[in-house]
This record gives C-alpha cells, sequence and structure tokens, in this order.
C-alpha cells in the first residue's frame, strides 16, 4: 500500500457502462449487500441543480454539466467506502477516469448492442445524448464509448443475467479480492 493510499477494503466501488446498463440498479443491490452508501452521481446532480438532467443540459448545456459531474465524482472518488454510479458519459473524462481508476474499484457493466436497443424506447426520452439521434448513430455512440469503458479493474457481462445474480457475482468477487490481497 503506497502512502496516503486507501487499503482495497476501503475503497470505494465504482460502476461505469453505457446508460440503461443497469449502474444504478446493480449498484444499490452491491451497497445494500456490502453494507455501503450508494451514490448516483447523476441523481445528486438533479438534486444540486433543482432539475433533471436533461433540463440541466437544455438551461445550462453539457459543458456546465460535465464540470459539476467531475469536480462531484472526483471528490466521492477520494472518499471511503461509497458504492457509486457514474453517468454513461462521465467516463469519457480523463479526470474522473484517472481519480476513479487511482482510488475506487471500477466495475464495466457490459452489455451487447442487442441486448441494449431492446430497452431503447424505456432510454430515449430521458437522454438528452440520445435526443434526435437515428438508431445507427446510437450504435456508433455506442460502440465509441465502449472503448472508453475498457480501461477498468474489472468487467462483468450483464447479458441473460438478472441483478440477483450479477451483485451475488460482484460481492462475491470483492471479497475474494480482499482475502487475497489484505
Amino acid at each position: 500500500m503506497r502512502n496516503g493510499e486507501l487499503p482495497l477494503k476501503e475503497r470505494s466501488i465504482v460502476f461505469i457502462g453505457f446508460m440503461g446498463v443497469g449502474k444504478t440498479t446493480i449498484g444499490k443491490v452491491v451497497a445494500k449487500k456490502l453494507y455501503r452508501d450508494f451514490i448516483d452521481i447523476d441523481v445528486e446532480l438533479e438534486k444540486e441543480f433543482k432539475m433533471p438532467i436533461p433540463q440541466v443540459f437544455k438551461e445550462f448545456g453539457e459543458k456546465a454539466f460535465r464540470e459539476r459531474e467531475k469536480e462531484l465524482t472526483v471528490s466521492l472518488a477520494k472518499q471511503k467506502l461509497h458504492v457509486i454510479s457514474v453517468g454513461g458519459g462521465a467516463f469519457l473524462q480523463e479526470e474522473i477516469r484517472k481519480a476513479c481508476l487511482d482510488s475506487c474499484i471500477v466495475f464495466f457493466l457490459d452489455l451487447s448492442w442487442d441486448t441494449w436497443k431492446d430497452r431503447i424506447n424505456v432510454l430515449i426520452d430521458s437522454r438528452p445524448v440520445l435526443q434526435g439521434k437515428t438508431i445507427e448513430e446510437i450504435e456508433e455512440l455506442f460502440n465509441s464509448r465502449r472503448e472508453i469503458y475498457e480501461v477498468h479493474h474489472s468487467k462483468v457481462n450483464t447479458d441473460n443475467h438478472d441483478i440477483e445474480e450479477i451483485a451475488d457475482y460482484i460481492v462475491d468477487s470483492l471479497k475474494l479480492t480482499w482475502e487475497l490481497y489484505n
């Protein structure tokens, strides 16, 4: 353990992945199983701005949203014992990526395009980044972001698995890692 670095068992856990992959849902279950606080960055930002994210994008612009997202995420990444869900675009910011990878345990929740596109009707209205895009443009966005998510500590494929099964797998893998490396 380097000077000032949190022990592995105390590090916050961060879930990354494309919008609608289940970061919040799975994160809440994992947090409960580990007796940790759950923090959804998007929910925290909605509280701060006192409006839904699509409205934040309209009234303040994506740049203002991303700046505050970065400040909040970097600050929380340095704290211990949280389970954090970051927005689908957060990991595009180098400072967020670096803070999370250096101070937390980062899980990439992966989902195939075919499985994800079955969820599009539920997501399209609440995700400003998807507004006005064709299915081809959304698939291009999906694939380009996937490259960013490939830098992580652990990847979990969520296709054809239920929430409890995924959460149990994550918790079991964390506990094994903590035993081996602490």
